[in-house]
């Protein structure tokens, strides 16, 4: 008999994306109607140009430091650490460090 965390496929976030130098690389780990679950994984100085979304977001910094930009203000966010995202703000995203993020989006 598999014990939950088994049967679930408990995961160490910080091992399940590797860096790459000089880019972003990202692993999506649900994709439903409903929303999506995304870890990301950033080389120091790289990110993601300004953008919206039609709907909310949160960022949870698994590790390393970020400074996430909404509506033309700063946020630095570290590892452990959490943001929402509102929707249609512009924001984007630049890694002070490397570093790893969950993004969860949501769409209902």
């Amino acid at each position: 008999m598999n014990t939950l965390s088994e049967e679930i496929g408990a995961q160490d976030l910080q091992r399940m994306l590797e860096y790459q130098d000089g880019a972003v690389v990202s692993r999506t780990l649900i994709q439903e109607k409903a929303g999506t679950l995304t870890l990301f994984a950033f080389d120091a100085g790289e990110g993601l140009s300004e953008h919206t979304s039609p709907y909310e977001a949160m960022v949870y910094m698994v590790e390393g430091e970020m400074v996430i930009t909404i509506s033309g203000e700063e946020y630095p966010v570290s590892g452990g650490e959490l943001l929402t995202l509102p929707e249609d703000q512009p924001h984007a995203l630049e890694a002070r460090t490397p570093c790893k993020m969950l993004l969860f989006m949501v769409r209902s």
